[in-house]
């Protein structure tokens, strides 16, 4: 049976593949998709959203747009990296419709009480939408399956030394997430850095019609900025990784930690703090990735995306 999934996300490169991969594969019920601000503005991120779900012929999956900043601090993204729209590379197209008219906790709260079962929340941004839910929606918690978020690290961070991206954007949401008593899963840095692309994949997939294209597109924008920027020799597909794990349990590694987030550190503010060897009394609270087969992970996503037209 498939799983049915809300996909909170921040498009974005990799969030973009994470739809995609979500949408090709038979294992995935993707219900709705909920925009944050993240890696660029809620307006770009939204639109990105919707020119996706168009490119996979998937334009009846609901968009609904969510917070346009941070709980408690100002908006910081990563156009740097992603272009100033979200997803550089490809030209830009308008998508064919616009956003529901609900929020994004609207659409969330709207999908978990139709649903016949509890749907998995995947958070591949900022958890801004993902906190702001787990507090309006205390009545259907029990609809919650679990949430699977890209985000945080046990060793260095990624935005700053001590912190990756998406949890250092709006560290108090990550909190309330943590803190929530849900069935969490991290996937960090330590999984994503090893789940990355190449030019050769960029290649394999141009030539597989408008998606193939499209992928490929972005993957010479994305390959090329870690290329120059950081010297390596591809890009770290993130955000994939959290559908990948939902449609092969056995392809990451994990450990059941407690993590905590710092908010008042200067220095190390969004530093997710894992207790990975028990050394606090804490009590152990979200499943935390560790490794990932990378040779299954890209085999997975290269197949699931050449069955795109």
């Amino acid at each position: 049976m498939s799983i049915p999934v809300i996909l909170d996300c921040d498009p974005g490169h990799d969030d973009a593949l994470a739809i995609m991969l979500a949408v090709a594969d038979p294992a995935i019920d993707l219900r709705a998709v909920t925009t944050v601000a993240g890696n660029v503005t809620l307006e770009n991120t939204t639109t990105n959203a919707l020119r996706v779900l168009d490119m996979v012929g998937r334009p009846d999956i609901p968009v609904a747009a969510g917070a346009d900043r941070p709980r408690a601090r100002a908006l910081s993204t990563a156009a740097s990296m992603h272009g100033e729209g979200g997803l550089a590379g490809p030209l830009p197209v308008e998508p064919s419709r616009g956003p529901s008219s609900l929020t994004a906790v609207e659409l969330i709260g709207q999908v978990l009480t139709e649903a016949s079962e509890p749907v998995t929340l995947v958070v591949t941004g900022p958890q801004t939408n993902a906190a702001a839910a787990i507090e309006a929606l205390p009545h259907l918690r029990h609809r919650i399956a679990r949430i699977v978020f890209m985000g945080g690290a046990v060793n260095l961070g990624n935005w700053t030394p001590a912190a990756e991206f998406n949890i250092w954007v709006d560290p108090e949401a990550a909190d309330v997430v943590l803190r929530s008593g849900l069935d969490l899963t991290m996937i960090g840095l330590e999984v994503t850095h090893q789940a990355w692309l190449t030019d050769k994949h960029a290649d394999a997939v141009r030539g597989k019609g408008d998606c193939g294209l499209f992928v490929a597109e972005l993957l010479d924008h994305f390959v090329g900025f870690h290329q120059e920027r950081f010297g390596w020799e591809g890009a770290p597909i993130h955000d994939a990784v959290t559908i990948a794990h939902l449609i092969d349990p056995t392809l990451v590694t994990t450990v059941f930690a407690n993590v905590e987030i710092e908010l008042g550190s200067e220095l190390c503010v969004g530093r997710t703090v894992v207790d990975r060897w028990r050394v606090t009394e804490r009590t152990p609270n979200c499943h935390v990735g560790l490794g990932i087969d990378r040779d299954r992970f890209v085999t997975l996503l290269m197949d699931r995306l050449v069955t795109l037209t």
